[in-house]
């Protein structure tokens, strides 16, 4: 590389300047880029693209004639021809591709180029540096002086790799966080709770009593800002776009009343809620959540940036309610167990509505069939002594397995004309059940009794079961101990 000084070019400005200078000879990049014009490129970064060798071969062509002594401290040089004895390592690595816009800009400019690039001291120190380069008059035919100034940007670049690293992390934690996080924007439901407020309303609660359709027109106002990837696994949306356009399919029918509390928690101050709602995929399946709600720090004033969190507690909810179906269920009939039984006894006591009837049935024949068929046979026929059960007695009558073989079915509201119609409904469904399954043959002995006005429904229970005992006693006379022989139908007394 020729380093000899053109005096006429260096001057006291040039060295005294307060900022890196380079004085370079860019004659050759000029030929190149006519020659490649007379070749006919018209678009020269598709072709540099095309050929990255050229860009090379241009960066080279390139002759550094002087630089001043702010340049030399940069580079960490002992003086001026030790750095240009080494611009090998200050423009390595990263330099070809700053190089390419560098090109581009003197192909469209024909007077200079600006640029950020990447360089390096002699001690092998990253430098970021913007670069700024003019044509000196009177060299604008061969561009053989140009004057470059080299504005070391290191600290700038630095902050802003890390602020950018630092959102990178942010945004992964936001985008792969194993819960369904939302980011959205409340402020016109802040507006609209403002101007409610300022008309005088201070019991918000009784307000939204009196206009329920506020709840809704807040509803959709919210504007949802972005949605992580477990919110589209969790809600099976494809994408953001799909989810967004589809939000009235995931809040919706039970989804309002929890809104109705979170805005009045929010009138109250509360910005950090918690509580458990439900929510739709967009498949309709039923979503239980726990949602937490919080308004962002610093946005208290106009609650324009909040972040939703959505725990999916749809397996936990579907746990406690079969703990709670086991808690009131017989678990081989899936009707009713003894515990619901008296606790419902005791609330038809207290509350009503009566009058009640009672009807008390015993499953005939259950141990002969344990005894010679096996449990599992006998079981069997009380499973299906649970489904003729469950399809005649519907709400608001219900009907428990009280023992082995023993049954309740209570009936509020309900007369004698309405326990003797139950009794032929479970008949009739006794005999579809019989034509239905082989094996042992299903049948019940029944008792019916309603509540007199100042009888204890505990004694009425009694006067069904006596009943239900002499249906028993002439079903097994009549069958003469075979358990297996269906009954016909008889009246009932009451």
């Amino acid at each position: 590389m020729d380093t000899r000084y053109d005096a006429d070019a260096i001057g006291d400005i040039f060295q005294l300047a307060p900022l890196p200078l380079w004085l370079e000879d860019f004659s050759a990049v000029k030929k190149l880029l006519d020659a490649w014009r007379a070749e006919g490129v018209t678009n020269l970064r598709a072709h540099l693209e095309a050929n990255p060798e050229l860009v090379r071969k241009a960066a080279l062509s390139i002759r550094v004639i002087a630089v001043n002594q702010k340049t030399v401290e940069l580079f960490e040089a002992d003086d001026a021809d030790h750095l240009i004895a080494h611009l090998d390592i200050v423009f390595s690595r990263d330099m070809l591709s700053s190089h390419m816009g560098e090109l581009c800009q003197l192909w469209e400019r024909d007077d200079g180029f600006e640029s950020q690039a990447v360089n390096y001291t002699l001690s092998g120190r990253r430098l970021d540096v913007q670069l700024k380069a003019r044509i000196l008059p009177g060299h604008e035919a061969d561009w053989s002086r140009v004057i470059l100034s080299t504005e070391d940007v290191t600290e700038r670049e630095e902050g802003r790799r890390r602020l950018a690293s630092s959102e990178a992390f942010a945004r992964g934690l936001f985008e792969y966080s194993p819960i369904s996080l939302w980011v959205e924007d409340f402020s016109v439901v802040k507006t609209l709770m403002d101007e409610v407020r300022d008309r005088g309303v201070v019991d918000f609660r009784t307000f939204l009593d009196v206009h329920p359709e506020f709840v809704g027109r807040c509803m959709s106002e919210i504007r949802v800002l972005d949605v992580n990837q477990h919110t589209l696994d969790l809600f099976k949306a494809e994408d953001k776009a799909m989810l967004l356009s589809r939000l009235g399919e995931v809040f919706r029918d039970d989804m309002e009343p929890h809104f109705r509390e979170q805005l009045i928690d929010l009138w109250n101050g509360t910005l950090f809620q918690q509580r458990e709602v439900v929510n739709y995929t967009l498949d309709g399946e039923l979503l239980h959540v726990h949602l937490q709600f919080s308004v962002f720090p610093g946005r208290d004033s106009d609650w324009s940036l909040v972040q939703v969190a959505l725990t999916d507690i749809t397996a936990r909810k579907k746990a406690e309610a079969y703990l709670e179906f086991l808690g009131k269920h017989d678990i081989l009939t899936k009707l009713y167990n003894r515990s619901f039984f008296v606790d419902e006894l005791n609330r038809l006591e207290r509350k009503g509505p009566a009058p009640v009837t009672v009807i008390v049935a015993d499953l005939n024949g259950l141990k002969a069939v344990n005894d010679t068929l096996g449990h599992a046979a006998g079981d069997a026929l009380l499973r299906r002594a649970g489904e003729v059960l469950r399809e005649a007695v519907q709400k608001p009558h219900c009907a428990a397995r009280i023992g082995g073989d023993e049954f309740v079915i209570l009936l509020p509201a309900s007369g004698e004309a309405d326990g003797l119609q139950m009794v032929a409904d479970i008949e009739e469904l006794v005999e579809v059940n019989n034509q239905f399954y082989t094996g042992a043959v299903l049948s019940f002995s029944l008792g019916v009794a309603t509540a007199m006005q100042t009888e204890r429904l505990e004694d009425t229970v009694k006067r069904a079961d006596k009943r239900m005992y002499e249906e028993k006693r002439r079903h097994y006379a009549e069958a003469g101990g075979d358990a297996g022989k269906p009954r016909g139908k008889r009246s009932r007394q009451m």
